[in-house]
């Protein structure tokens, strides 16, 4: 039989985990190809892209759904758990599991509706996410659906991973991004980490220019927990030891609204970045990701053929 789409895969891959073992991803695609009998060649089939399998990228999606559904838990890197509210879903949806199921969860409700305010917006109208995954919806509203979904999962993913390093890869993250968006320019000495020990506070500093004529002093905080007002004023007291005007303060978690609202109200001035806008930074400016696969959506050149009529590039011509 075909590979099953990632959908029909969610309740068979949460199955697997009722044993109450951990599960490597590998073995969870062993089993997949067990339990439907997928032949060779449906094993080896390829997406369009020819950069991984169909079996692999949908086993992966049904992951990457369940898991920020809160079915299951990742307590290490490419290893999975039932949890709690997986089993009460097996028991509850004895046939089926998939995205209206997922749907229910606050989490993946979150998870699926994030705005990416640094992504370029599409010029079509956006709609909601089943109407767009409808077919009603024109190709150019599907890919512009399809995008922003990689793009939520992809920074998301991101976002996991810096959070497992240590604080010293956190700070040097968070220099290169700065460094990345053009802070610094190329000089060698543009951006510094500072350490943990005598920084006053302070984690790294970065030339604001290529010429160095003023400094941006950062503070980065790797936490769980919501940075609050408190962590603002003290990096805002280092910031003054150094005589410094400018800031930037980024944490992977949030920050609550009192340290919003007192960041937006001080000398120096602060910039806060929470984890979420973190992520974005770093797909944007291609920090800690690669191209795997780019699409050109191409559209017939008007000029060329001397036409007037706007037609939609792909579409037929009468």
């Amino acid at each position: 039989m075909p590979v099953p789409d990632y959908q029909t895969l969610m309740r068979p891959v949460l199955a697997l985990m009722e044993d109450g073992a951990e599960w490597k991803a590998v073995s969870i695609r062993d089993a997949i190809i067990r339990e439907f009998q997928l032949t060779p060649e449906e094993i080896d089939e390829r997406l369009p892209s020819g950069r991984d399998t169909t079996l692999r990228n949908r086993v992966g999606w049904a992951l990457t759904y369940l898991y920020r559904a809160g079915l299951t838990d990742r307590p290490r890197r490419s290893i999975y758990v039932l949890t709690d509210r997986g089993r009460d879903v097996l028991r509850s949806n004895p046939n089926r599991v998939d995205n209206d199921v997922l749907n229910s969860f606050e989490e993946f409700r979150e998870f699926r509706s994030r705005d990416t305010p640094t992504e370029p917006r599409p010029t079509v109208a956006l709609q909601s996410a089943a109407a767009v995954r409808s077919d009603s919806a024109t190709p150019e509203e599907r890919a512009a659906s399809a995008y922003r979904e990689l793009r939520t999962a992809l920074a998301s993913e991101v976002l996991d991973r810096v959070r497992e390093q240590s604080p010293e890869f956190f700070e040097q993250v968070v220099l290169d991004v700065l460094q990345a968006i053009g802070y610094g320019g190329p000089r060698e000495d543009a951006a510094e980490r500072l350490g943990q020990s005598g920084d006053g506070g302070v984690d790294g500093v970065i030339r604001e220019d290529k010429l160095g004529l003023d400094l941006i002093y950062v503070q980065a905080k790797r936490w769980a927990n919501t940075v609050g007002r408190p962590e603002i004023q003290q990096f805002v007291g280092a910031l003054n030891g150094q005589r410094a005007s400018k800031g930037v303060f980024i944490t992977t978690s949030t920050f609550s609204r009192e340290a919003i609202g007192f960041a937006d109200n001080i000398n120096p001035r602060v910039i806060l970045v929470d984890g979420k806008e973190l992520a974005e930074l770093m797909l944007d400016h291609d920090v800690g990701v690669t191209i795997a696969t780019r699409y050109d959506i191409k559209r017939i050149d008007l000029d060329y053929f001397g036409v007037e009529e706007d037609v939609p590039g792909g579409a037929p011509m009468n």
